[in-house]
C-alpha cells in the first residue's frame, strides 16, 4: 500500500483526480491526514475502497482504536480494508492523543486532559464529506475497548450524524448511561465476551484501579439502548456453535421493532475475551482471553450497520 499525505493544494503530485470537486481514488487506496482540533494536530489513515471513482455517494466508516493502540494498529487488527474493498465504504482510522480516547469515564489521559473527541470525530466526518462523495445517511461508527466505549458515547452525543455504532469489547460507563439523550434513534450493536478480563460482562469497576471507572453490564448497556430506541416485542434469537474449535460459541439477540426503523444487537461470545472476533490476536491468549474463530467481525459489523441509514 502507498501512503499518501494529504494535500489538496497540489492533487497532481499525489496522483489524485478531482471529479465533480471530490477526490477519486485515482490508483491510490492509503491517504494519511490531519485536522486541527482545538490547536492541536490530529491524524488519521484514510482508505478508500478499490472500487471508489468519486462519481457516486458511498458510505463513511469510523474506526477506534483501543487504549494504547493506534489507528493503523486498528486497521491490521481488524483488517477492515478488505471489508471495505468488498462492500464499498470508505475507512477511516483516527489516532487518539497519547493512544487513549476521552470516553467519559474520566479514565484515560485524554479525559483527564479535557480532550474533545466527539468534536475531533465530528470535524473529522466534516473533512471527509468535503473531500469524498459521503453518502450523509449512512456515517457509523465502531470502535473496540477504549474506542468501543467512545462508539458508545458518540450514540449518544452524535446522533444527529450518525446512523449506527458497533460497540466491541466495551460497555457503557455509568456515567454516560446516566446522561445520554441522543436526540435521534441511533441502531447499536454490543460484541462482548463473556471471559473477558479487561471490561467486565458483569459490570462493575474496570480493573482494581478505581479511576478505571464503573461500567455497565453487557445485558444492562443492551437494555439500555433497548430504552433508548422505544424497542418493543420479542427479539430474534440465534445460537452460533464452535465451529472452528477453538471454545467459543455466540448467542445472538436482535431487538428489530424499535424507533425510527433502529435496532439493537447483542452479540455474546461465550468463552470469550477482550478481542475483536475473528481478528488479530494482538496479545496472547493468557493476556486477553480468547479470539473467537466462529464469527468474521467485521463482516458482521458492517452488515449490521449497513441496514440502517438516518
Amino acid at each position: 500500500m502507498k501512503l499518501l499525505h494529504l494535500a489538496l493544494a497540489v492533487p497532481v503530485f499525489l496522483g489524485v483526480a478531482v471529479v465533480n470537486g471530490y477526490m477519486s481514488r485515482a490508483g491510490r487506496d492509503e491517504e494519511r491526514g490531519s485536522v486541527v482540533v482545538d490547536a492541536r494536530q490530529r491524524t488519521y489513515e484514510l482508505h478508500v475502497p478499490s472500487g471508489y471513482d468519486g462519481n457516486q455517494d458511498v458510505p463513511l466508516l469510523v474506526a477506534l482504536h483501543g487504549r494504547f493502540g493506534t489507528g493503523s494498529g486498528q486497521q491490521k487488527l481488524a483488517h477492515l480494508d478488505r471489508t471495505s474493498d468488498r462492500f464499498g465504504f470508505l475507512v477511516v482510522y483516527p489516532d487518539g492523543l497519547e493512544r487513549s480516547w476521552a470516553d467519559g469515564r474520566g479514565a484515560t489521559p485524554s479525559d483527564r486532559n479535557g480532550i474533545d473527541d466527539v468534536k475531533f470525530v465530528s470535524l473529522l466526518i466534516d473533512r471527509l464529506e468535503s473531500n469524498y462523495r459521503v453518502d450523509r445517511r449512512r456515517v457509523y461508527i465502531t470502535g473496540m475497548s477504549n474506542g468501543g466505549f467512545l462508539s458508545g458515547r458518540l450514540a449518544c452525543e452524535l446522533s444527529a450524524r450518525i446512523a449506527a455504532v458497533a460497540i466491541v469489547a466495551a460497555s457503557l460507563s455509568d456515567d454516560l448511561a446516566a446522561n445520554c439523550h441522543p436526540t435521534n434513534a441511533v441502531s447499536v450493536m454490543i460484541v462482548q465476551g463473556t471471559e473477558d478480563p479487561l471490561v467486565p460482562f458483569r459490570g462493575g469497576a474496570l480493573g482494581p484501579n478505581p479511576r478505571g471507572g464503573v461500567v455497565l453490564s453487557h445485558d444492562a448497556a443492551v437494555e439500555k439502548f433497548v430504552a433508548l430506541n422505544h424497542c418493543s416485542g420479542e427479539p430474534r434469537k440465534e445460537h452460533i456453535a464452535d465451529d472452528a474449535g477453538d471454545g467459543t460459541t455466540l448467542d445472538v439477540t436482535r431487538f428489530l421493532s424499535c424507533a425510527e426503523g433502529s435496532e439493537v444487537g447483542s452479540y455474546v461470545v461465550n468463552g470469550g475475551g477482550h478481542a475483536w472476533p475473528g481478528g488479530l490476536p494482538y496479545l496472547p491468549a493468557v493476556f486477553v482471553g480468547k479470539t473467537t474463530g466462529n464469527l468474521d467481525g467485521s463482516t458482521v459489523v458492517w452488515e449490521f450497520l449497513s441496514r440502517h441509514s438516518r
